[in-house]
């Protein structure tokens, strides 16, 4: 499992991980914001595999349980360091409860956007797609013949073998900046053949 992991990575403290949740919590509260990291991450190491249990059996999908993990712990210890959870001896429940709240919340969320795809999906224009201009691959053969022996390679290995400036630039025995200037002139001499400007290299 995703968070499983993270969590089997966190260092533990010998003198938190003593304590009871409860009083893992009293700690988060009772000191400054960021003070009390060690208790923070002892919280989440323990009650990240519930909340990850819970995203998997009502999320179903284990991204989306890690996700669900990071929110309602997060949630939780921003809550813990307000002062906000009145009983911290029932954290799990607590926790519990702000999974069912986040999940609710994401059901709801997903479900909107469902309604209004059914909704309005009729009422958006659909693009019309524009036919691709038609290539006389004859002539293009013709003017690819008609390039220097060079440039011929470098618009080759380029386009037709996805090669980069880099790689092309290795095989020929070139800068990559040389490689760059030739494929420029290269276009535009086959851009200049192709609309019949070009007659001879």
């Amino acid at each position: 499992m995703i968070c499983s992991n993270v969590v089997s990575s966190l260092e533990t403290d010998p003198a938190e991980s003593s304590l009871a949740d409860a009083d893992l919590a009293r700690r988060v509260t009772a000191a400054a914001p960021g003070e009390a990291l060690a208790a923070e991450t002892e919280l989440y190491r323990r009650l990240a595999p519930r909340v990850e249990l819970y995203g998997l059996r009502h999320l179903r999908a284990e991204q989306a349980a890690a996700d669900l993990v990071q929110q309602v712990l997060v949630l939780t210890i921003e809550r813990l360091r307000e002062g906000r959870v009145r009983e911290p001896e029932r954290l799990a429940s607590y926790v519990l409860g702000v999974c069912r709240m986040v999940v609710l919340d994401l059901k709801r969320g997903e479900g909107r956007r469902k309604r209004a795809l059914e909704r309005y999906a009729a009422d958006v224009p659909m693009a019309e797609s524009s036919s691709s201009p038609r290539v006389d691959l004859d002539r293009l053969a013709s003017c690819l013949d008609r390039l220097h022996e060079r440039e011929r390679s470098v618009l080759v290995l380029t386009f037709y073998s996805e090669r980069s400036a880099t790689e092309v630039a290795a095989e020929l025995g070139l800068s990559p900046g040389n490689v760059r200037v030739i494929r420029h002139r290269a276009l535009g001499r086959l851009r200049e053949c192709m609309s019949g400007e070009l007659s001879a290299p």
